[in-house]
């Protein structure tokens, strides 16, 4: 009997110890999420939003209103910089409400894209078809 009980909080203070350091912090993870849009990388932006969601349990609707790259979101910044694959990907996996939402400067990415002349974007072009 002793000898269970000995064993049940090894394990338990095993456990604690491990649950502690297993997660890094989600800021750390996303650190560089902007690189990887401006690069126009879709592989590592998919592996990342993967590894996001398997860690942390967080889709990007979750965490996309969050980042900001040099004051712009992820999709502006995709627009920016002609990512065009990074950016179809960010368009496609947002909901479709998500998109058609203000953002933080109050403008609709619509309003901002014809604002800015980038509606001849395949960016521009993927989010007009999701809406």
């Amino acid at each position: 009997m002793l000898k269970i009980v000995k064993a049940s909080i090894a394990i338990t203070a095993a456990t604690l110890m491990f649950s502690g350091t297993a997660h890094a912090d989600i800021n750390a993870a996303l650190q560089n999420i902007c690189t990887i849009v401006k690069t126009d990388d879709k592989g590592e932006l998919r592996k990342k939003m993967k590894k996001v969601q398997s860690d942390y349990r967080l889709k990007l609707k979750d965490y996309y209103s969050g980042i900001t790259c040099g004051g712009n979101s992820l999709i502006r910044t995709a627009m920016l910089n002609n990512a065009a694959e990074t950016g179809t990907l960010l368009v496609k996996k947002m909901p479709k409400g998500d998109l058609k939402a203000p953002e933080k400067d109050g403008k609709t990415l619509q309003q901002w894209v014809n604002e800015n002349g980038l509606a001849s974007s395949p960016i521009a072009s993927a989010l007009n078809e999701r809406i």
